[in-house]
């Protein structure tokens, strides 16, 4: 009975620990590949710097892709993308969907440029910050996929705009290149962007009513 009850007080405890372990390995990673590069950084600089064994990392991450793919789905996807999900989840309108892409695509990207920036300045022509970045680019494009077929399924589509093309633009639309040129380069806020991006969306693929 009592060994019982090590193990339900004793689990909470691990799972805390395990997870404080990864967050470590992750911060690790995230200074040591925006300061050094993703390529130039060693698993050993890595496990020194977290504090923990090399074996542990390799056991939790596999390797650096791993790690990498771990840290950019941390920051790409983190609590401002789960607001807007959430926001958009509750929403049934079609079209409200559709506009409401520019508000996921915004929380992406602003995380993006806060935790990101520096590692993907130092290490942009790393062959695996580029293999990571297309893979998001292909997750990207298959969470699109549900609010345009539920545009065509209410059949408020734009007239002449076939279902695939409509996904190609709405990816396009919604891309890091954009929103790079609009605020980064251009100096919109967030918000104007987001703003452009919702209507311009709605615009262009959505039938006018």
């Amino acid at each position: 009975m009592q060994t019982g009850n090590k193990r339900s007080y004793s689990s909470p405890q691990r799972e805390q620990s395990a997870n404080k372990t990864r967050d470590d390995i992750l911060d690790a990673a995230t200074l040591l590949f925006s300061r050094d590069g993703i390529d130039a950084t060693k698993i050993s600089a890595i496990a020194e710097r977290a504090k923990v064994g090399q074996s542990t990392i390799y056991a939790i991450f596999k390797g650096k892709a791993g790690l990498l793919a771990a840290i950019m789905e941390r920051s790409l996807f983190g609590a401002r993308f789960e607001a807007a999900r959430k926001k958009l989840e509750g929403e049934t309108d079609p079209v409200r969907m559709l506009a409401m892409t520019a508000s996921i695509a915004r929380a992406i990207y602003e995380d993006e440029a806060e935790k990101l920036g520096l590692m993907r300045g130092i290490s942009g022509f790393s062959a695996e910050l580029r293999k990571q970045e297309q893979r998001f680019e292909t997750i990207r494009y298959e969470m699109q996929r549900e609010r345009i077929e539920a545009l065509f399924r209410a059949n408020l589509q734009r007239p002449g705009l076939g279902e695939e093309e409509a996904r190609r633009l709405l990816w396009m639309y919604t891309s890091r290149d954009i929103y790079r040129m609009l605020v980064v380069e251009s100096g919109w806020s967030p918000e104007r962007y987001e703003e452009w991006l919702a209507g311009t969306l709605v615009l262009n693929l959505a039938r006018a009513r």
